[in-house]
């Protein structure tokens, strides 16, 4: 019996946004971890993930945070090409990073407002 179309659509969605989030994963890690960044390593390692990335079929994303995730991955494909020094694009790639981090937290954890007042019946 064959896979559903939809059931072969959400696989492949899954299977590109895996490849985003593991392209951002190992040129986040790399800018963060590396003892001397260099322009040319950058390069090498953009291009490392692309092989994985252009194997996998671009999808449409609908969520917000995903679509952050891919427009932030496009943005780092685009540095490969600019003139930029290698310190400032970690700064820009580190600090939309952690928006994106940021934006997903911000979604998952609710601060409680009012803690004091939670605990007021208990008294």
């Amino acid at each position: 019996m064959a896979a559903s179309k939809k059931a072969i659509d959400n696989a492949n969605r899954l299977r590109y946004i895996r490849a985003l989030e593991r392209f951002h994963k190992s040129i986040n890690s790399y800018l963060a971890n590396s003892q001397e960044l260099s322009k040319e390593q950058f390069i090498k390692k953009v291009d490392n993930g692309l092989k994985l990335l252009n194997r996998v079929e671009e999808t449409q994303l609908y969520k917000g945070e995903l679509q952050d995730l891919q427009t932030l991955v496009k943005k780092i494909i685009s540095y490969k090409e600019s003139d930029e020094d290698i310190e400032k694009i970690k700064e820009d790639i580190t600090y939309a990073s952690n928006q994106l981090d940021k934006s997903k937290n911000a979604r998952r954890y609710k601060k409680d407002k009012h803690t004091q007042s939670k605990y007021q019946d208990w008294e």
